[in-house]
């Protein structure tokens, strides 16, 4: 099943394919966030250069028109993330962030890109007593880099939303919003027409090879010889071989209800219209749509063996029915609501859990991979980045250790499965445990590996 996003856009003709061979500057492959995003700032460095994007299927299908549509200001998947593996550069890495998001905010009204943007803040959670806790150390740490936020106790968050399950919350007010992701992608593509950027869709590059003076991105019907490439395939197979030792696509599944009616919306409150996640290891997240749709989603997070990826896996029957009964849980008095859409998508899952970069092919390539989720915001940071890396430019981006080092790598299979699986398993324990961290746990943490749902 489409996901409801994709099925707010109006109907329009795909871009045509490419079944010729051509020149370019710059051949960005991939058509979702990162790629588009890149091809924008192609064209704001050097109006004149010639950009062509190049899709497999269509602009914006995959992952951008897929995820939950929270627009959070962090590079770094969150500051606790950060924190744990930027420390001596997470000032930095905060107000780069905060800066990103504030242009983008910007960059929906210069290129008049209408994606349904709230800044709403972001909820976290507790639903268990020692999540409690972890709240307060959130807001400490989140106080500490100038963040604005409440934290609210059973009664405030109870009054504000209307479910038995909430024990606290921190309502973070700095960089965080809600957007349609798929009207943002489509008017990502939109606005890189205007600018002179040729988009070839159901073109998928099957060979990209170094050439004397460039490269060749090889579809095929057609080819691409360009000086430079920017590769933003998300989690799709990637095409340099070195990549496949860092992601691993995860499969996240997610629900959309029916519009809920005026005294369904008065039965839980949430005026602020806020999205909320809660702190298990294995999450849920949820928000409102611009229609007054709950979107549901999160939990379970299916590695199958091999990390294929293909549509024949966007449904999940045993997902869908566990969202739909947590979903009850959480707001029983909805009970008899109805589901209008239920969708699945592939993660670019890393071990650090945010962006990576790199070069191959001698320099002429690189590479903005692996956001592991919360890549709405952090993607158009991933675009620019990469396209500085790749243009040999010295800036404040291009200096910082998470863009000049890597995630570790996952192991190859069997051994992968069997890692994936077992660490699944054991933050299903911690979270039945209050929290507590068994040593499999523990020793990925000393390793710098991260696992989570």
């Amino acid at each position: 099943m489409r996901a409801f996003w994709q099925d707010t856009l109006p109907g329009r003709e795909a871009h045509p394919p490419l079944t010729s061979r051509q020149a370019a500057e710059l051949v960005i492959i991939g058509g979702g966030f990162t790629g588009l995003w890149a091809a924008l700032y192609a064209k704001e460095l050097d109006p004149a250069r010639a950009v062509v994007v190049l899709e497999a299927t269509r602009c914006g299908d995959g992952a951008s028109s897929r995820n939950g549509g929270f627009l959070q200001a962090s590079v770094t998947h969150g500051l606790g993330n950060g924190l744990s593996r930027f420390p001596d550069e997470m000032e930095q890495l905060e107000r780069i962030g905060q800066a990103n998001f504030e242009q983008l905010r910007d960059d929906l009204i210069g290129y008049g890109i209408d994606a349904e943007f709230e800044e709403t803040g972001a909820l976290d959670v507790a639903l268990e007593p020692h999540q409690v806790d972890e709240l307060e150390q959130a807001a400490q740490e989140a106080r500490a880099y100038g963040h604005e936020l409440d934290l609210l106790d059973r009664e405030q968050i109870q009054a504000q939303i209307h479910s038995p399950l909430f024990l606290g919350a921190l309502h973070d007010k700095t960089g965080a919003a809600m957007v349609n992701p798929a009207k943002l992608v489509d008017g990502l593509r939109a606005a890189a027409i205007r600018n002179g950027v040729e988009i070839h869709e159901y073109s998928p590059v099957t060979k990209l090879a170094r050439t004397k003076h460039g490269v060749c991105a090889i579809t095929p019907a057609g080819v691409i010889d360009a000086r430079k490439a920017l590769i933003a395939t998300s989690a799709y197979p990637p095409l340099l071989r070195q990549l496949k030792r860092y992601i691993a696509p995860v499969y996240d599944y997610a629900l959309m209800s029916e519009p809920l009616s005026g005294s369904q919306l008065e039965s839980i409150g949430w005026h602020g219209r806020q999205g909320i996640g809660d702190l298990g290891n294995q999450f849920h997240y949820y928000r409102l749509s611009a229609d007054n749709r709950i979107l549901f989603g999160g939990y379970d997070a299916v590695y199958r063996y091999g990390g294929p990826v293909g549509p024949q896996l966007d449904e999940h029957d045993a997902t869908f029915s566990r969202l739909s009964q947590h979903f009850f849980t959480t707001f029983p008095q909805l009970e008899g609501a109805r589901f209008s859409h239920r969708w699945g998508g592939a993660i670019d899952t890393c071990s650090r859990f945010s962006v990576f970069f790199g070069k191959a092919l001698g320099g002429r390539a690189v590479y903005a991979l692996g956001y592991t989720g919360l890549g709405v915001g952090a993607s158009r940071f991933g675009a620019r980045t990469a396209l500085e890396l790749l243009d040999g430019l010295e800036t404040e981006a291009t200096q910082l250790r998470l863009v000049r080092s890597r995630p570790l790598p996952f192991p190859p299979e069997p051994l992968r499965s069997g890692v994936i699986q077992l660490t699944r398993n054991r933050l299903a324990a911690a979270d039945r445990n209050a929290g507590r961290r068994g040593l499999w746990l523990r020793m990925l943490d000393r390793a710098g590996l991260g696992f989570d749902s």
